[in-house]
């Protein structure tokens, strides 16, 4: 199946050996999609609540509170029981370019910090929203990534659709077996 970008069927890849990228056609305008990713109000329904600064070097954290996205969330898994209820993630703005380019850092005080970038670009009434995920320390960790950013990304199309999300954990736990069987390195 193709999925509305014409260049996959919507999920992950790997596109270097520590890199995932997934792609999204929503409806725009960008300032639309930019105000999902930037602001605390709006992030908080589909991935998670915190401030993201607007410079270089700015604070970036996230708390995630997977259970309240959507309904039927489930349970973790127990290999991330310590993500039940409230978990934060802690980075630094790498690049903000208002309303086409936001990367910052993920996992900062981590040993292996890694990367996420967003690419927004307008097409037509729609925005090519495409997350790159790099710089993931353990191949065995981009099943969970890919999964991870394919749940939160559907429900973000679930909200700016105005359709309610059947929740986190259900979905990220099939995504993860399918992308542990799927992704290898390129």
């Amino acid at each position: 199946m193709t999925s509305p970008t014409g260049n996959d069927d919507g999920y992950a890849r790997n596109v270097a050996p520590d890199t995932a990228r997934i792609e999204r056609l929503l409806p725009g305008p960008i300032e639309r999609i930019w105000a999902y990713l930037t602001e605390e109000d709006k992030r908080r329904q589909w991935m998670a609540s915190g401030i993201i600064g607007a410079a270089a070097e700015a604070p970036v954290e996230h708390i995630f509170r997977h259970e309240e996205l959507g309904t039927d969330c489930g349970e973790p898994p127990a290999k991330y029981a310590a993500l039940a209820g409230e978990s934060r993630i802690h980075g630094r703005i790498i690049a903000c370019e208002p309303p086409h380019l936001l990367a910052y850092s993920w996992g900062e005080g981590t040993p292996t910090p890694s990367q996420v970038r967003f690419d927004l670009e307008t097409r037509g009434a729609n925005v090519l929203l495409v997350v790159t995920h790099s710089r993931i320390a353990k191949q065995e960790m981009m099943a969970s990534v890919a999964a991870g950013w394919h749940t939160h990304l559907d429900i973000l199309a679930d909200v700016i659709s105005g359709r309610t999300s059947r929740g986190f954990w259900n979905k990220h736990t099939r995504l993860e077996l399918e992308y542990a069987q799927q992704l290898s390195p390129p």
